[in-house]
């Protein structure tokens, strides 16, 4: 069965997506005359490179994908996820020209989400804040991103991501998905209202998934609202969601380890005498640090067990966010208008994990060991457009306050026999507390843009600039630091032109700086340190910063839109920290600035209408991103001589393509997916080989409301290294910091709407 779905997925020409099952066809026929039926909008008129994935396109995707996936296909930009969905936190990773995810920003209909990554201290992931039926489109501006995008973290990029209007009528959707590994999906949304009063939608979407090795669950239930209020000229609109995520862990490994034990290796949730029993050797061996428990159990690891570390008894994550909005948009005068949006988000989450470093205070050589995070943030952010003339005048800020509480707690298990205790659900009664830290964060950023239209020749000229300020204050003192610190850079530069050569041919050409703020947070940033660490650091630490040169062309058609770019970036002050010990269990680390990168790229990315409803898409990428200095420790020793290295998980190609087809009642698509040799070690001793995925999909119109659809994820089940460096970075040598990627899976779909 399994290869006859294959045979019919790979033979098929496949797919820009059909309209939603909700979507009347006059609806999809608007969509399509007004260009959305592009796979990708390629910035026409821009300054810079920007691209935009829209609602069809990401539809058509497996449901339940995070929008992060859809814009895996742009130039430059490298995605990596150890599950089918992105959705998986702990291994999603993005970056862009070589900046990391920490380096670039995220927004959800202007409101920051932060750096997005796993423990998040000032904001949340994607995934967590909108179903991807509810998305409108994707927008990726690389560089320094759109100047007036609410973040203090964009050196290298910005992702906006923008959800769809409700619908002027009364209507709905309803989806349900079963897949590999016992994966569920159900969607439902209902729309109500009229074009000149109230109209919204709200949505209820779940889904679960057994893990593909190992056992345990990831899920996930999400509720959506949106308002849109006519008042007059005004528009005032308002967003709601609530999110509960749960999942449950895949081990980390190494290429020794991958070797040793295979591919399928992983925790060992389904046998807990086996996890008590390696804790007890791992202890009686010494290599814990805790007294022996059982000395019956010997020194001998079973089987290819070679440590501790090889295999722990479960791991997850928990989340739990609600994120509330309200914006105004408001005609001020001629030429002027405004618009302003105020923002809620409260989060409660925690990192899960079986540490046989630390045993219960019954005996049971194991505990749970939690990351625990409180976030309650808000903010309001706002621009004033001006248009006069040849000029458009744009004017903005943003504020937010955030409070951020961070702890490491320890919980007993019941029993040698017996855990007694479910990795899904959030712990309670620790025994001890290790450290707990309240972080309050303030932000205040400012812009000011000046686009001039000169006919043919656009100019684009403006800075934007930021203060944010730190404050550690210890509830249960540790090891790591109180105090404050702040980033502060007022000025920001940008300048862009797009001259019209005519013939639907365009340049740009843009320059650019950002700077990037400190990280209020024990486990990153200047308070990940000790004490004398960070009082030693405090008026000599300098933020993250960047400077983008741009240059590219773009030709635009009813058959062919294309985009050629060069670029170059320096990057200045990177920051690292130097563990002082093994990350998994804590240690402080010390945070210095360590050089430059330099990372000079050329991006190409086209759309083609071949006719008779097929289409091709292809995108390609060349980074050559190095370090610019060796690194020395604040004694001057040297700690490792990488002058001139390939910074980590910076591929130096990446190569994307899709063939289409819709028309009438069928639609599909068949993509590959390449990426070459990624190193995950700074001395570049130690690599990932390049691989090439092929995901497929194709479905049926049996209605203009019902439509089925399957999917076909890593298509030729290619074994691979989904992400690397999710424990971390090392100088050199082997690390257990890789996660397996998912094998080749199939999902079926059906889709109601009216």
């Amino acid at each position: 069965m399994r290869n006859l779905i294959a045979v019919l997925l790979a033979s098929s020409a496949l797919l820009p997506q059909a309209a939603l099952a909700a979507e009347p066809a006059a609806e999809a026929d608007a969509a399509e005359a007004s260009g959305e039926a592009e796979i990708v909008v390629l910035g026409r008129g821009e300054t810079k490179q920007v691209q935009e994935v829209g609602a069809r396109d990401i539809a058509v995707m497996l449901p339940g994908t995070s929008p992060i996936r859809a814009i895996e296909k742009l130039p430059s930009v490298n995605v990596q996820s150890a599950d089918a969905f992105g959705n998986y936190e702990w291994s999603t990773r993005v970056t862009i020209r070589s900046f990391n995810q920490n380096q670039l920003g995220f927004n959800f209909d202007g409101i920051p989400l932060g750096d997005m990554t796993y423990g998040n201290h000032n904001g949340l992931h994607i995934s967590r804040v909108i179903s991807p039926e509810n998305i409108g489109s994707v927008r990726v501006t690389q560089g320094a991103g759109a100047l007036g995008t609410q973040s203090t973290n964009n050196l290298g990029g910005t992702v906006e991501t923008f959800s769809l209007d409700p619908l002027d009528r009364l209507g709905g959707q309803a989806s349900g998905t079963y897949g590999s590994d016992n994966t569920m999906r159900g969607f439902v949304r209902l729309n109500a209202g009229s074009a000149d009063g109230l109209r919204g939608f709200v949505s209820y979407g779940y889904g679960a998934t057994d893990k593909y090795r190992g056992k345990g669950t990831q899920d996930q239930h999400m509720i959506n609202a949106k308002a849109v209020l006519p008042l007059g000229e005004a528009v005032l609109d308002g967003w709601f969601s609530y999110s509960d995520r749960r999942e449950q862990d895949y081990q980390d490994m190494s290429l020794e380890m991958l070797g040793r034990l295979g591919y399928g290796a992983d925790n060992i949730a389904d046998d807990y005498a086996l996890a008590i029993r390696i804790a007890d050797i791992g202890n009686n061996r010494g290599e814990t640090g805790a007294p022996n428990s059982n000395a019956a159990a010997g020194t001998v690891y079973p089987g290819n067990i070679k440590t501790v570390d090889d295999a722990y008894y479960d791991a997850s994550g928990l989340r739990k966010d609600t994120v509330a909005a309200i914006g105004l948009k408001a005609p001020l005068g001629e030429g002027l208008d405004m618009a302003l949006r105020a923002y809620y988000h409260h989060n409660r989450g925690m990192g899960l994990w079986a540490t046989p470093y630390v045993p219960s205070p019954n005996g049971v050589p194991i505990s749970i060991r939690t990351t625990e995070y409180k976030i309650d943030r808000g903010g309001l952010f706002g621009r004033i457009n001006w248009k006069r003339g040849i000029n458009t005048l744009s004017v903005g800020g943003w504020y937010e306050t955030n409070q951020f509480n961070q702890a490491r707690r320890f919980y007993g298990l019941d029993s040698r026999t017996s855990a007694g205790r479910s990795f899904r659900r959030y712990p309670t009664n620790p025994f001890f507390t290790q450290w707990e830290f309240d972080f309050d964060t303030e932000t205040l950023q400012y812009f000011v843009e000046d686009r001039i239209d000169l006919g043919k020749l656009k100019l684009n000229l403006g800075w934007k600039g930021f203060q944010v300020k730190n404050k550690a204050t210890a509830v249960v003192a540790a090891s790591f630091p109180q105090g404050k610190i702040d980033a502060t850079d007022w000025f920001q530069p940008t300048v862009g032109l797009n001259l019209a050569l005519g013939g639907n041919t365009e340049m740009f050409a843009s320059f650019s700086q950002a700077t990037r703020a400190f990280a209020s947070a024990t486990t990153t940033g200047p308070f990940s340190t000790n004490q004398t660490g960070f009082n030693g650091i405090l008026g000599t630490l300098k933020p993250e910063s960047s400077d983008t040169y741009e240059v590219g062309a773009r030709y635009n058609s009813p058959m062919f839109n294309g985009v050629i770019g060069a670029y170059l970036v320096n990057f200045h002050d990177r920051l690292l920290s130097a563990a002082s010990g093994p990350s998994i269990v804590g240690s402080p680390s010390v945070l210095q600035n360590v050089g430059a990168v330099r990372s000079i790229g050329f991006e190409a990315v086209g759309d083609l209408k071949l006719g008779g409803g097929f289409g091709l898409f292809a995108s390609y990428s060349y980074t050559d991103a190095t370090y610019r200095n060796d690194v020395y420790n604040l004694s001057g020793t040297l700690l490792a001589a990488i002058k001139g290295k390939t910074v980590v998980d910076a591929p130096k190609h990446m190569l994307r393509g899709e063939l289409s087809y819709d028309r009438g009642a069928l639609f599909g698509r068949i993509g590959v997916n390449y990426m070459s040799k990624r190193y995950f070690t700074y001395t570049n001793d130690q690599s990932v080989p390049g691989r090439a995925i092929v995901d497929a999909s194709i479905g049926y119109r049996l209605t203009d409301t019902i439509e089925v659809q399957l999917n076909a994820t890593n298509l030729l089940d290619k074994r691979y290294l989904g992400t690397i460096n999710s424990g971390g970075t090392g100088n050199s040598g082997d690390r257990q910091t890789l996660l397996v990627a998912a094998p080749q899976q199939f999902f079926a779909t059906l889709k109601v709407g009216f």
